[in-house]
């Protein structure tokens, strides 16, 4: 790739000769043979897709885990041995993980893929001093462009002519106004969304007409930067997986340590190397919770299908739990805090304000008014209606703006004002960047009416009555003025856009020039004009507050227009200031990183400096969630905690790049996305949990059995059927329970803070003591009164009957059955049940004793036994019971 055209040039400073001679190209463009060798040399217009992991490249990534060669090991051992059925059924177990996981993981980034749509297929050019139209992908640097409104810009290129031309970029800089463009030479350090000479891939001709010098293609616009840094950004390790990483080492170690102990002590009593080698599966078995990671799929699973009825799409399954640790959301302010659409909120007119309801460009709102609206303010709907190229349209139950989107929002006050029609245009001077102002003449009833609409500090100057009230008009003196640009100034404030518009009555238009036309105007009033925030949007906030989630907005807007914006809703107070994109550059790293902890606003970003927010805020241990819907988002979204996309504005790099899409584009459904995700961290944790003390009770049995010298009491094929179905199945339905009340009103956790707490482990320990206490009993009873084949009978159906009936306890670590209610997730009742009903049958059937080595017991027995299983349950919901009693005295 030439150096001339990297997007680190600084095409928007270089003088235009110099930018000829730099592409070797002219005014009248490339020719054929040119074009083709730059083709080779500079290669296709368009962002190549980097290779996908293949199914079974991700498959194969299942197999890094310790945990699963624990598994593999035992599998192979017990085959050695002859075990078939245990060894079958481990890996069975392993290969069913494995393509769970697989499958999740095979959804390939598409993030570049997806910035290739945002180039046109076609675009015009001048070819051997012809105008013609080429594939988008075979344009190159030097091509000169010939660009009219509505047509998509298919690279970066530098203006060489423009004619009233205005830009919407958005989707790139976040700048939800269309920017006016001109040709000039600007200084080095202009921000990207003031590069007013510059026109970008992929953002769109609104109004006017170009002609412009391709500068870059491909990876070499400022899209291609984008696509690059989407290559550089790590996907972020969610908490869980961290956690559950720590966990499974654990784990393995603790198996480990335990089965080398009691290898030493089975040499140390001589006893033969098969009867060593088959207890040490059954304690590999009995450590591994083989069913944890399906659970965990699951879970998440379900989780994703709840968040999918409340308008939240999950593309990365971890994101589910993430949300739930989530203590700061970096939110994009247009059409994610804001509808999208610019929309006319107030007007002045004679010395009156008035409010005007509604949003966007739907036409229905009102003015605030208790009287009939006077003659000025109808005057002022009929100029900005009439000074007016746009149109707005309702497809398919929602309103769009055609042209213009500024004219299309004072099209949409006229309407709301009363007026709605436009008139006959008989002459239009378009705006442009150096008058900053339209003007349209008008025949009626016998005379000609100039009506303009301009920016406040170039049209003021030109009028010299203005309107009142009843239509009759008064001189502009310098008190009348001062009190026009004060009401100017206060609207400006407010974050607004000030549109100011007169009119003039003219005789003929004959031999009147432009200049002549806009002179000596009647001042009629203002609108104010912003992207406004949602409805729902401030009450979101407010609830994020409410649960510890600080609310961060990241936008390319002005410093003022967010601030103003960000104070209605919440996120920022009136001492707040924002922090430029160009106060940013200047900062280090670590100073960014003391600074963002105090600023809530950040304006005038790009997107690498959203990425470098996002991190800075992660060094800070926060767990980081990205709104956004605009192409520059994309980097920050893949680099976040989180990325959160809006599904119907957002473009189709945000959604690729993000781990979840909001369908709704509505910031409020992200405050349901929290709720989800924090209630399925609350079910993982319990569920597992829930696992892990089950393991626990069988290893503490099995290791105090061995440790004083009694026979190896469960065999592998009983450990597998308590961890997978006895324990598994009752895991499922914890993982699928109801989300607590008020768990939006507790502190989000700390990223930092490990799954393992204190009481966590305690849970743990308690519960693992008291089923293998129970246990132990039964099988001394069996062992030492009836035989060694009845004992492990004894201890298998206690072990299940424990685990089945601890299921209901486990749902909370505070509240009692009674409480939490077993009518609240019925599925675990039958569950139960059927658990229950399985093993009594497994002591009365042939076909079942013979697969699980099992005698047949008496219905007396299987009660007893059932009594002993329900102790553990018992003694744990006592304890809950005093906590509670404790807590309330307390």
């Amino acid at each position: 790739m030439n150096e001339s055209t990297t997007v680190e040039e600084v095409w928007h400073a270089v003088e235009l000769d110099e930018v000829f001679k730099r592409l070797a190209t002219s005014k009248t463009g490339l020719n054929t043979n040119e074009a083709q060798e730059r083709l080779l040399t500079y290669g296709r217009n368009e962002l190549t897709q980097e290779e996908s992991v293949s199914f079974w490249q991700a498959l194969s990534g299942q197999f890094a885990s310790i945990v699963i060669w624990l598994l593999i090991v035992a599998a192979a051992i017990a085959a050695v041995m002859g075990e078939w059925i245990d060894s079958t059924a481990i890996v069975v177990i392993v290969l069913i993980n494995a393509l769970l996981g697989a499958y999740q993981e095979h959804s390939a980034e598409q993030a570049i893929l997806a910035l290739k749509r945002l180039t046109i297929p076609r675009a015009r050019v001048r070819r051997n001093g012809v105008s013609e139209m080429i594939s988008g992908p075979e344009i190159v640097p030097g091509d000169l462009l010939e660009l009219e409104a509505g047509d998509l810009v298919p690279a970066d290129a530098r203006l060489l002519e423009e004619f009233s031309l205005r830009c919407v970029e958005s989707a790139l800089t976040g700048e939800s106004e269309p920017i006016d463009k001109q040709v000039g030479t600007l200084t080095q350090g202009a921000p990207l969304a003031e590069r007013s000479n510059m026109i970008f891939m992929g953002t769109a001709i609104a109004s006017g007409a170009a002609k412009a010098i391709v500068v870059g293609t491909g990876f070499s616009t400022q899209v291609g930067h984008i696509a690059a840094l989407l290559k550089k950004t790590e996907r972020q390790r969610t908490p869980l997986q961290d956690n559950l990483e720590t966990l499974g080492k654990r784990l393995v170690f603790a198996a480990l340590a335990i089965v080398a102990f009691l290898f030493i002590v089975g040499l140390i009593r001589r006893l033969p190397l098969s009867e060593l080698l088959l207890t040490s599966i059954s304690l590999a078995v009995a450590a591994v919770p083989e069913g944890l990671p399906a659970v965990l799929t699951i879970a998440l699973g379900l989780g994703v299908r709840r968040m999918a009825s409340r308008r939240a799409l999950i593309r990365k399954l971890p994101a589910v739990e993430t949300l739930g640790s989530t203590n700061v959301i970096c939110t994009d302010k247009t059409g994610t805090l804001t509808v999208g659409q610019m929309t006319a909120r107030e007007v002045y007119v004679a010395g009156s304000s008035y409010l005007i309801s509604g949003e966007g460009y739907c036409p229905r709102g009102e003015v605030s008014s208790s009287e009939t609206l006077s003659f000025a303010v109808k005057t002022l709907g009929t100029a900005i209606s009439t000074c007016n190229s746009a149109a707005v349209v309702e497809e398919k139950g929602e309103w769009k703006a055609l042209g213009d989107p500024t004219e299309a929002a004072l099209l949409v006050a006229a309407q709301k004002l009363g007026i709605g029609t436009k008139r006959q245009i008989a002459a239009d001077y378009p705006f442009d960047s150096d008058r900053k102002r339209r003007t349209v003449v008008v025949r009626t009833e016998g005379e000609s009416i100039a009506y303009t609409n301009g920016a406040p500090e170039v049209l003021l100057p030109l009028c010299t009555c203005q309107l009142l009230g009843n239509g009759d008009s008064a001189e502009l003196d310098d008190s009348s003025r001062k009190s026009l640009e004060k009401a100017n100034y206060e609207l400006a404030a407010k974050g607004y856009r000030v549109i100011a518009t007169a009119f003039r009555k003219l005789g003929s238009l004959e031999n009147l020039g432009l200049s002549d036309v806009e002179s000596n105007l009647v001042f009629i009033g203002f609108t104010a004009i912003v992207d406004p925030p949602r409805s729902e949007a401030k009450k979101a906030v407010s609830k994020c507050h409410e649960a510890g989630i600080n609310v961060v907005m990241i936008t390319g807007d002005q410093p003022r227009t967010a601030l103003a914006i960000a104070q209605e809703l919440g996120i920022a107070n009136s001492d707040s200031k924002a922090l430029t994109g160009a106060e940013l550059e200047l900062m280090s790293d670590e100073q960014l990183q003391d600074r963002v902890v105090t600023t809530n606003v950040f304006a005038r970003v790009t997107a690498a400096h959203k990425l470098r927010i996002v991190k800075a805020w992660q060094v800070n241990d926060a767990t980081v969630a990205m709104t956004g819907d605009g192409v520059n988002d994309a980097p920050a979204l893949q680099g976040a905690d989180v990325g959160i996309a809006m599904g119907k504005g957002g473009t189709e790099v945000a959604k690729q790049a993000a781990a979840m899409v909001i369908t709704d584009d509505n910031f409020a459904t992200i405050v349901a996305a929290v709720e989800e995700g924090r209630g399925v961290y609350q079910n993982i944790r319990k569920t597992i949990q829930y696992l892990l003390a089950g393991n626990a009770g069988e290893l503490l049995f099995i290791t105090a059995c061995l440790v004083v010298g009694l026979p190896m009491p469960l065999l592998p094929i009983h450990l597998l059927w308590i961890n997978l179905v006895t324990d598994g199945l009752p895991a499922l339905c914890l993982a699928s329970d109801p989300i607590s009340p008020g768990i939006m009103r507790a502190q989000p956790r700390n990223r930092t803070q490990g799954l393992a707490d204190k009481s966590f482990m305690g849970g743990i320990a308690l519960t693992g003591a008291l089923t293998a206490s129970v246990t132990m009993v039964a099988y001394l009873y069996g062992l030492f009164l009836v035989n060694e084949m009845t004992a492990t009978t004894y201890a298998f159906a206690t072990l299940v009957f424990a685990e089945l009936l601890r299921s209901f306890g486990a749902r909370s670590e505070t509240e009692s059955i009674i409480k939490v209610g077993l009518h609240t997730n019925f599925r675990l009742v039958v569950v139960v049940a059927i658990g229950i009903f399985i093993q009594l049958a497994s002591h009365h059937s042939e076909v079942l004793s013979s697969v699980f080595r099992t005698q047949t017991v008496g219905l007396r027995e299987c009660v007893a036994l059932l009594l002993l299983g329900s102790l553990p349950l018992v003694v744990t919901e006592l304890i809950k019971g005093r906590s509670r009693t404790t807590s309330a005295k307390e």
